[in-house]
């Protein structure tokens, strides 16, 4: 018997799997995939349902912590179900960021629409894609095992006022101190 996803059964799902403290441990579960949900995430940031936005901020953040990311494919999965759904471009955004430190003790503290916190570094790199047409930059930083949230333009601003030059084999480059590691974003020499 092959039984179609909802929304409302996926939510269901998880709001029983979240009971626990923190996000529950999508990595560990492998249910069977039930097919496609007409779930959307657009670039910035909103989710629609069949085409309509979800109004429900709440519902929001619990689909967000039961996503996951397998190959180029995203799926939100509870413990008995694994449903396909589209992401135009990240899943979350970057909304603002904090920022401790100076130079290469820097720290950068990102916060994101769903209301995860990401402190940029080893584990959580920051990477600018620019578009090969217009050259403009689109900046993301990972926020938890291959999820990313674009980082947002008023923050991405922000972000070059506290950028710093920096030799990458042997290539000077401006980017980020984070967390000890340097992000390069442009290299120096393209820079007016």
């Amino acid at each position: 018997m092959i039984v179609s996803p909802t929304a409302d059964g996926i939510a269901a799902a998880a709001r029983a799997a979240a009971k626990g403290k923190g996000l529950p441990p999508v990595h560990k579960w492998n249910p069977p995939f039930c097919g496609d949900l007409d779930i959307r995430i657009a670039r910035n940031g909103t989710w629609f349902y069949l085409g309509t936005p979800f109004g429900r901020p709440e519902l929001v953040r619990l689909f967000s912590t039961i996503l996951r990311k397998d190959g180029d494919a995203y799926f939100l999965v509870t413990p008995v179900e694994k449903v396909g759904i589209t992401v135009e471009d990240a899943p979350f955004v970057a909304v603002d960021f904090d920022v401790t430190g100076e130079g290469q003790d820097q720290s950068l503290t990102f916060h994101t629409n769903v209301g995860d916190q990401t402190s940029a570094g080893p584990n959580a790199p920051i990477r600018v894609v620019r578009d090969p047409e217009t050259g403009e930059p689109s900046p993301y930083v990972l926020v938890r095992a291959n999820l990313e949230a674009l980082i947002d333009r008023k923050s991405f601003y922000r972000l070059v006022d506290l950028g710093a030059h920096h030799d990458v084999d042997g290539t000077s480059w401006f980017g980020l101190w984070s967390g000890g590691q340097f992000f390069p974003v442009i290299p120096s020499a393209e820079l007016p």
